[in-house]
């Protein structure tokens, strides 16, 4: 995958994801299929459209627009997907907002322009930009352009990845304009990363291996943090965390960071005319997050 992405969104004043006040690029198209996959509107590389029943008021100014007869108002304003063209002609009679686009597109020139902007605010905050999505790292040559037009301006810029991705080409083209890496990593047991993923995660692994040890070797000053999404009954078991921080030590990885279970996810696979998820609709109460941490720490301990 190498083309020209498109961008599900651009979030503005972000004050995660990494340092200061940062803009986050969130690309479309990701090679993993994570069944708890909270950015699932980021996983097709495709433009697709996004439908909230609670928004509608079903006019039916929809239909009357739709070239292909692909909206069904007696199924509560249903996309028939296997018909929609995806030409937004219904986007663009919807008053209330209730069919939205996800994805746009934007020139590598355009981006970096659009990125500036918010420059003073960077400075100010010792923020910058961070690439996300789907997986930015499909891109390398798009997102090398863009790199290039940030470093020029010295923005510090960060990256967050899956890992499933073309070493070489990230080493050449992505790595050197780099200062911080967020690298998730879910399962170490290669059946429980197919199941919950839908790849094996081989690739993965051995990117990570790599990237420490060419960090080491490069003395570029990029920081690499390990992530570990916490999704309750699938990754939180000692098993699976003992097996991470096993690995971790290994590779010689000495930051990683617990990502708890974010289930904001699940209404846009609703949206997108996807199957529901039988994942938890709420978030972690804290009390659970407290054990799973306190499990971590112990890992920790054990290994080190």
């Amino acid at each position: 995958m190498n083309t020209t992405p498109l961008i599900v969104d651009i979030k503005r004043d972000s004050h995660e994801d990494g340092p200061g006040i940062r803009s986050v690029v969130f690309f479309k198209g990701c090679p993993l299929r994570c069944v708890f996959c909270h950015n699932p509107e980021s996983q097709e590389t495709w433009f697709e459209i996004a439908f909230s029943k609670k928004d509608c008021t079903f006019c039916g100014r929809c239909a009357e627009a739709c070239q292909s007869e692909a909206i069904d108002l007696a199924h509560a304003g249903r996309i028939e997907r296997d018909k929609c063209l995806y030409c937004g002609d219904c986007i663009k009679v919807c008053e209330p907002g209730a069919l939205r686009c996800i994805g746009k597109g934007y020139t590598r020139e355009a981006l970096t322009k659009l990125l500036l902007e918010d420059e003073a605010f960077y400075r100010s905050s010792g923020g910058g930009v961070t690439f996300s999505g789907g997986e930015c790292a499909s891109y390398p040559d798009y997102l090398e352009g863009v790199l290039k037009g940030l470093k020029k301006e010295g923005i510090h810029i960060a990256v967050e990845t899956a890992g499933y991705f073309d070493y070489e080409a990230f080493r050449k083209k992505i790595l050197p304009h780099l200062d911080l890496i967020y690298y998730d990593i879910k399962f170490v047991e290669p059946k429980m990363h197919r199941k919950y993923t839908g790849r094996s995660n081989e690739l993965i692994l051995a990117n990570l291996r790599r990237l420490v040890s060419d960090l080491d070797l490069l003395g570029t000053g990029a920081q690499v943090q390990v992530r570990v999404p916490l999704i309750p009954g699938i990754t939180t078991g000692r098993e699976n965390l003992t097996g991470i921080v096993g690995f971790l030590k290994e590779v010689g990885v000495g930051e990683v960071s617990l990502l708890p279970y974010n289930p904001l996810g699940l209404e846009m696979l609703t949206k997108l005319g996807r199957e529901p998820s039988t994942l938890p609709e709420g978030f972690m109460k804290p009390e659970e997050e407290k054990e799973v941490f306190r499990l971590f720490e112990a890992i920790l301990g054990e290994a080190y």
